[in-house]
């Protein structure tokens, strides 16, 4: 079962909504953290989590290439209709 950790974002200027990691799926490879070190950083238990301010701290772009970039894909993207934008 996974554990989702979801992290709201009231950008103005954004279309994301909401930033979830899946715990379970992370692996502390930090590429999510070389792309969007203001939004992302490791918890003590070396898992990756949203830093506090930090959902609305990169743009969406960044926000995208950072959960790209993730291998195990333990990052997601939702919109503000709700709607999972990444991974698809």
């Amino acid at each position: 079962m996974a554990n989702l950790q979801e992290y709201p974002r009231t950008r103005e200027d954004s279309n994301i909504s909401k930033i979830i990691v899946d715990r379970e799926l992370c692996i502390a490879a930090v590429s999510c953290i070389a792309a969007a070190d203001t939004t992302f950083e490791l918890d003590g238990e070396n898992i990756v989590i949203v830093k506090e301010g930090g959902a609305n701290a990169a743009d969406d772009a960044t926000l995208l290439l950072a959960a790209e970039s993730c291998p195990t894909k333990a990052i997601f993207l939702v919109d503000k209709e709700g709607t999972q934008v990444f991974p698809k």
